[in-house]
């Protein structure tokens, strides 16, 4: 039995194979043609050189790239030694956990810096206000591309509250030409490849995630990377999709079938990873905002359809509203809404969040908007400013740290609210939504009268108050998004309806308002036609 030679089986050069004697015998002269010249030349390189004309010819792959190096999870590293001036900065942050986290400053890259610490401290602080019993946030980096324009930024961290500790990922992707940052989702070409890849990942997952875990949102796509070879590595943070005791979760998307989901930048931000860099500078900094480019993401999804307007006398708008939940139903609701293409909003309390976020993710990611109902449902005039604060910013943190979004509404519990509630509203950024249609769901648990309320009630700019938390409201609710359906109107998010809603602002309606010069005249007319009675019918409380 003979052995082959490893030395033959790994050989790189052209084959000299007997069934393909042109070329052989091409590739022969020119080696012969060398030889000749190296014996008649003085010593040193020929000109052109003898394996550039080879190369040449035989199209022989010479690239003297370096390989990209590889982690112990799979994705590509740079040694930031390779960025000279790079330095470490620190996020100043001032709460009840101890934090020290640390990012890059890379010399001409001031909007990724600034970048990274808006999000980094906004991360903080959503962890530091979800959870009582935070204890330490930590956060460090590596850099996983830097090279043809685009650094790859990856962020560790590790948080600790009173039940146990969690590890996360973050990988963050800026273009040093223009100063565009993109969160990971970014890489990819549309929804659509989100939604595609958000199936691949459904396919590959381990038995131990969540079953209705995963959603093609951004804020669970926020840590896109590559392999040294060109693999897609799409990774989860601790207890994010599966229990805590499980660990990181990644799944690895071929470089075939991962090409067809990225984006010019997603290939350029591979074709960078993929490659060793020796060193790489920014040589300027970019024209753009301190804070670096607005850059929407696949994943990210705005309460207002660009495709509605609700200002046009031809739409009939009006907007459903769900409190207390999400509840043991909602899911059922999502799917009425779904088969009719209704778009509604939910305001969200802080218990029921904790204990369904896999419904606040798909809520968020069919299109609904979700908004501010409190922590503990307080009747919010009773308190100061510290309280109110405290009930609306631990909700804002556990959507935020669900879905990636933060929300622009709230509703004041019993429709409460006076100046205090009004101030603090304004300064965290959320416009306050009451209603003109309350249904009484919570007091008549009867599909057929809490129905009846909600048709009968409806009009152009209609705030309709339901919950979603009790099962006659749901078993209501098909009805009435089929009579509204029927009827002609369009189902919209409040944010829809408004507009642009004005933070620490009450609004009742979305009804157009009339001008101040229209309302006099009007005024007037009506004193002019007053048939003596005295009567107004004045709007109902709740």
């Amino acid at each position: 039995m003979s052995v082959e030679s490893p030395q033959v089986k790994q050989q790189d050069g052209p084959s000299m194979a007997p069934d393909r004697p042109v070329l052989t015998a091409a590739i022969a002269m020119v080696v012969l043609t060398g030889l000749v010249l190296s014996a008649t030349r003085p010593p040193g390189p020929p000109e052109g050189g003898v394996i550039e004309s080879i190369t040449q010819n035989v199209a022989v792959d010479t690239d003297d790239d370096l390989p990209a190096e590889g982690s112990d999870e799979g994705t590509t590293v740079v040694d930031a030694a390779a960025l000279p001036g790079t330095e470490e900065t620190s996020v100043d942050y001032e709460g009840d956990s101890e934090v020290a986290v640390v990012y890059p400053a890379i010399p001409n890259a001031d909007p990724l810096t600034d970048f990274l610490d808006r999000t980094l401290t906004a991360q903080v602080h959503a962890f530091d206000a979800a959870n009582p019993g935070a204890v330490s946030f930590e956060g460090e980096w590596r850099l996983t591309a830097a090279r043809d324009g685009v650094v790859g930024v990856r962020i560790t961290t590790t948080e600790t509250d009173s039940e146990e500790t969690r590890v996360g990922h973050s990988t963050y992707w800026y273009e040093t030409d223009d100063g565009s940052v993109h969160g990971s989702s970014g890489l990819l070409a549309g929804q659509d490849e989100l939604a595609t890849l958000n199936a691949l990942v459904l396919d590959g997952v381990p038995d131990t995630v969540a079953t209705g875990s995963l959603y093609p949102i951004s804020g669970l796509y926020d840590s896109l990377a590559f392999s040294p070879e060109g693999d897609l590595i799409v990774e989860f943070d601790d207890g994010q999709v599966a229990p805590t005791s499980e660990g990181r979760v990644d799944v690895v998307i071929e470089r075939d079938e991962a090409e067809e989901l990225l984006s010019d930048f997603g290939v350029r931000a591979r074709d960078a990873a993929t490659k060793g860099v020796e060193e790489f500078t920014v040589a300027a900094a970019p024209e753009a905002e301190k804070d670096g480019t607005g850059v929407t993401s696949p994943g990210e999804f705005s309460p207002v359809d660009d495709g509605i307007d609700c200002a046009d006398p031809e739409t009939r708008c009006v907007a459903l509203t769900y409190d207390d939940g999400p509840g043991g139903r909602t899911s059922e609701l999502l799917d009425t809404l779904a088969e009719y293409d209704a778009k509604a909003t939910f305001f969200v309390t802080g218990h029921p969040v904790m204990e369904n976020p896999f419904t606040v993710r798909r809520t968020y990611a069919e299109g609904h908007e979700l908004a501010n109902h409190t922590l503990s449902h307080p009747d919010l005039a009773t308190l100061g400013a510290g309280g109110v604060r405290a009930n609306l910013d631990p909700v804002q943190a556990l959507v935020y740290r669900e879905t990636g979004y933060t929300m622009d509404l709230m509703r004041p519990p019993y429709g409460s609210t006076d100046d205090t509630v009004a101030q603090v509203t304004e300064e965290m950024g959320l416009a306050q939504v009451l209603w003109s249609v309350d249904t009484n769901d919570w007091k008549d648990r009867k599909a057929g009268v809490v129905a009846d309320r909600a048709v009968d009630g409806a009009s152009e700019g209609a705030i309709i108050l339901m919950h979603d938390i009790h099962d006659t409201t749901i078993d209501a609710s098909r009805e009435i998004v089929r009579e509204l359906d029927e009827q002609g109107y369009t189902m919209v998010t409040v944010s829809q309806l408004l507009g642009t809603p004005e933070p620490g602002r009450s609004y009742v309606d979305g009804v157009p308002e009339v001008p101040e010069d229209e309302e006099a005249e009007e005024a007037a007319e009506t004193e002019g036609d007053d048939d003596g009675t005295g009567e107004d019918a004045g709007d109902e409380d709740d």
